[in-house]
């Protein structure tokens, strides 16, 4: 705890006008002062540089892979190995940099290029693959595809509203996206409500296919491989991307990984209230709930059309592509690897949680994790846990306990028995006093990635008629791990674009924007079931800075008091605002009521508490 007998805590309740869309809010605003001198720490002059080094890669990033329209530089393809999902991959991570405090440049570069990859997939169409014929997208969205690739695709959409939820077209997209999963498009029958059911692992803003899909579905129009590209799975030629998909044909039903598609009435939800997308969400994680029970524990991988476990794969709540026994020959080597998705299906437990709170949705999962855990064996002496389940019971056993959703589970629960399933050391450590030099390891550790992506970027040999869309991806230099982490006391959100979850996010409410301010730097220095503890710095020794403190990524949460040192305020709402005088900071501690609010987009000067 940081301490000074020259420290004042202030609660000023004054009226002050707040701008909100189309009026003039009148508002109290709880105002916090901190006055407390404090030498800029070294991790609070790492996270600016951080900030600053993120933008200037990012920029260099941009020009080099994007034109002036927004498109990316390459070979347009439509494909399970690369695709137009991978074109706005290639900025992933740029919206939670944003709204980390990023410069406003990012926010641009991402919209154009979200803007421009719709156009260029929508114009990009296949000669072969027929649901792609008239366009890889439709109506903005893909035309039908899995939610690995699906999601991967809206990692970037799914997560500006962090930054700039009221976009009105970034609203209507919203409500469009997540009516294709409440029938609210006759075009794309997705979702059948007797059932509860998305009918396949192929869906979109075309509709579910429900026969068994073919290689060339998944692999996309033929394509001239040697001596020009050099595709990421590691295939040589057109044959082997067709070899890859071979065994991908068991698509028709509901699977795990849909799951992920609930992401999309979670923000049509925090748009506004509308309470049909939350009754949709919890529907239909509540039917998957009920399938994991009935299953002893362990989520099924395969529904029928008729709404039976294992329905469309011989009565096996095992079968299906992407499941339990869905274990494939890679075309180059000939070994066998083994490709579960199920996994994918945390994200709505996690949306639903996020939404009530209720634990149910985590004990689901928690049970699963015991229940595979349970069938632990020794071989040659090692005590193994299997990860795959097939005709002849668990297989393909590793030496470690099967722990997929662990962190999650214990930070959404903060159970300390959800504890015991992390290992010691890292970040966790860092936050119950165990590992001092963390933060800046962390920190720097993102430092030298940026500069490693910017100097592979400027020494990739590829051009536009060379490129594939996924090749650029692994020098996109944002980065922001750190960061979530140590700022916002948060998970980095997952691939298949899942929602942020955090303790705290800052806002500007001079410059009217998401992020920390200028010259300040915040660090999460613990997190308990009820109890967050941050410091905050003003790093500027001339000036002094005003920041909105907002509890959760979606004012989910609540303080219900401040305290720092001996001095306690009542707060009793999920925001509050500090003013830092020039070079003050303070540890303060924030008495924490978790998932006490409806979660929301919209940012603090835009509602009433």
């Amino acid at each position: 705890m940081i301490r000074s007998k020259r420290t004042r805590l202030l609660l000023l309740l004054s009226l002050v006008c707040l701008a909100s869309t189309g009026s003039r809010l009148w508002a109290t605003e709880r105002a916090v002062v901190i006055n407390t001198p404090m030498e800029p720490p070294s991790w609070a002059l790492l996270e600016r540089e951080l900030l600053r080094a993120n933008a200037i890669a990012c920029r260099e990033f941009f020009n080099r892979y994007f034109d002036e329209r927004g498109y990316l530089r390459c070979v347009e393809r439509w494909g399970g190995n690369d695709g137009p999902d991978d074109a706005i991959e290639n900025c992933s991570f740029w919206p939670e940099l944003h709204a980390l405090g990023a410069s406003d440049d990012i926010l641009r570069m991402f919209k154009k290029a979200w803007e421009g990859h719709l156009r260029q997939f929508t114009e990009a169409k296949t000669v072969d693959v027929p649901m792609a014929r008239e366009g890889m997208y439709y109506k903005e969205f893909p035309v039908m595809f899995d939610w690995v690739h699906n999601g991967e695709g809206l990692c970037v959409f799914n997560r500006q509203g962090l930054s700039d939820p009221a976009d009105l077209v970034f609203q209507q997209r919203v409500r469009r996206y997540a009516g294709f999963y409440m029938n609210e498009d006759p075009g794309a029958p997705n979702y059948d409500p007797e059932h509860k059911i998305i009918r396949s692992l192929f869906n979109g803003s075309r509709g579910p296919l429900l026969r068994k899909a073919t290689a060339l579905d998944w692999a996309g129009d033929p394509i001239e491989v040697a001596d020009r590209f050099l595709p990421r799975h590691g295939e040589n030629s057109y044959e082997e991307m067709l070899f890859h998909f071979k065994d991908y044909n068991d698509i028709v039903g509901d699977h795990p990984q849909n799951l992920a598609a609930t992401t999309l009435a979670l923000n049509a939800f925090m748009l506004a209230h509308e309470e049909k997308y939350k009754r949709w969400l919890l529907e239909y994680v509540d039917a998957w709930l009920d399938r994991t029970v009935r299953n002893g524990g362990v989520i099924p991988t395969n529904i029928g059309l008729n709404g039976e476990i294992g329905g469309e794969a011989d009565g096996k709540w095992y079968g299906g592509v992407y499941g339990w026994a869905f274990t494939v020959e890679v075309p180059r080597t000939g070994k066998f690897d083994n490709r579960n998705t199920h996994t994918l299906g945390l994200n709505g437990f996690g949306n639903a949680f996020l939404l009530t709170g209720d634990h149910r949705y985590l004990d689901v999962w928690r049970d699963m994790i015991d229940a595979i855990n349970q069938q632990r064996k020794t071989i040659d002496g090692i005590e193994m846990i299997p990860t795959m389940y097939g005709d002849d019971g668990w297989y393909a056993y590793q030496p470690h306990p099967y722990s997929a959703g662990s962190e999650e589970i214990y930070y959404w629960s903060m159970n300390p028995e959800d504890r015991a399933r992390l290992s010691d050391g890292g970040w966790w450590s860092y936050l119950e006093g165990k590992a001092s030099g963390f933060a800046e390891q962390a920190l720097r550790a993102d430092l030298a990635s940026i500069r490693q992506k910017s100097e592979g970027m400027r020494s990739d040999p590829t051009t536009p008629d060379t490129r594939l869309a996924d090749d650029p991806l692994p020098y996109n230099p944002a980065a922001v791990v750190a960061l979530i982490r140590l700022m916002l006391g948060g998970l980095p959100p997952s691939a298949q674009g899942g929602p942020l979850h955090c303790r705290l996010r800052y806002f500007d409410p001079v410059a009217r924007r998401a992020g920390v301010p200028p010259d300040v730097a915040a660090l999460v220095t613990g997190i308990e079931a009820n109890e967050t503890t941050v410091v905050l710095v003003n790093i500027n020794q001339s000036h002094s800075r005003e920041v909105l403190v907002q509890m959760g990524a979606y004012g989910e949460h609540r303080c219900e008091r401040l305290s720092l040192d001996n001095d306690h305020v009542e707060i009793g709402g999920s925001v509050f605002h500090v003013q830092l005088a020039p070079g003050c900071g303070a540890e303060l501690v924030l008495e924490t009521k978790r998932y006490a609010n409806d979660p929301t987009l919209a940012f603090p000067w835009d509602r009433r508490d």
